[in-house]
């Protein structure tokens, strides 16, 4: 049975350094496109669900390249605005052994975040839609962008759709005026399940805890529309070698997944987007055991993929949380 999910965000470009060079070393970059919402998009359009994105891109080419590259990776382009303006960018240095990866972010005044989404028809853009997915980035970049990721959780939350929110805590993009503990607790309050570690309970949501099932039974008190709460474990050998398990709380207990040891990591970027669409495919279709599973095997499977976005299929990732056909010649 498909299901229509709409994920709202800011696509930029990404530009890598070749290989594992430094930023000293590169005389070139390689292009890919990719956004934290809208790299949860593309997965599920890799499993066949209706996917739709809404962005806006800058009236020039770089936009329609970037809108290509949703279009060709299966996700619904319908309701993605062209204005004036900038494409963000952001720089990436792959580390290698123990050698740091390193981001470099230029997204200043970019096109979408001077959208104001007043043009927007959401309950249109909801018809029929069974879930909406935002991020804390998106409200952390303008005022504009804040007024419409509430407007948008206003109306998903009206129409009944399940809402969910990685509330991402990036403390250098708030530079408008105004906190996240100013913005982020209003938003939360329409959002079912949350990606929040303690950090991120603290400074988005004034909680203090000392293990995380205690922040869990601290927010459901404070938010009581949420139903789930999750975050994954990483433990950072190297850059290249990082052990992954998640957790998800579901009002009852805390449930843990087993751990994977990932040993020659491609790229670690978008890693958190992967989790965050397999548990909304694994919450659409399983039990909460089987989501958290497949979530962390989505994430996992990203580790291998260069570029923003996890493109494998749902049966690869079947495989991987039934361990089969792990590292095999497939023929």
């Amino acid at each position: 049975m498909s299901r229509k999910i709409i994920t709202l965000g800011e696509v930029m470009m990404r530009l890598t350094t070749p290989g594992n060079e430094r930023f000293l070393q590169a005389d070139q970059f390689n292009i890919v496109y990719g956004g934290a919402e809208a790299n949860v998009s593309v997965s599920l359009a890799q499993w066949g669900l209706h996917a739709a994105h809404v962005t806006a891109f800058p009236k020039n080419d770089l936009g329609n390249a970037a809108a290509r590259y949703l279009r060709q990776t299966g996700v619904d382009i319908s309701h993605v605005s062209f204005n004036e303006g900038r494409m963000g960018l952001y720089f990436l240095e792959n580390g290698a052994m123990q050698r740091s990866s390193k981001i470099i972010y230029d997204r200043f005044d970019s096109a979408f975040a001077n959208f104001d989404g007043e043009a927007i028809d959401w309950d249109n853009i909801f018809e029929d839609a069974d879930w909406f997915h935002w991020t804390g980035i998106t409200p952390a970049l303008s005022e504009k962008a804040a007024a419409m990721t509430l407007k948008a959780l206003q109306v998903a939350s009206s129409k009944g759709l399940m809402i969910s929110g990685d509330i991402n805590y990036r403390r250098n993009l708030w530079q408008y005026g105004k906190g996240p503990l100013d913005v982020m607790p209003e938003l939360i309050q329409y959002t079912n399940v949350i990606v929040a570690g303690l950090v991120d309970f603290e400074n988005c949501m004034d909680i203090k805890a000392d293990d995380y099932e205690e922040a869990c039974l601290k927010t459901r008190k404070n938010f009581p529309n949420i139903k789930y709460i999750t975050t994954t474990e990483r433990n950072s050998i190297s850059a290249s070698h990082n052990q992954l398990q998640g957790w998800l709380w579901n009002g009852r207990e805390l449930l843990t997944s087993k751990t994977y040891d990932m040993t020659h990591i491609v790229d670690r970027v978008g890693g958190g987007d992967a989790y965050m669409a397999g548990l909304i495919y694994g919450l659409l279709f399983y039990s909460d055991q089987k989501a958290l599973e497949f979530a962390v095997a989505a994430s996992v499977l990203k580790h291998s993929i260069s570029g923003d976005a996890n493109l494998v299929s749902l049966e690869e990732v079947e495989s991987l949380v039934k361990g089969e056909h792990v590292g095999k010649l497939l023929r």
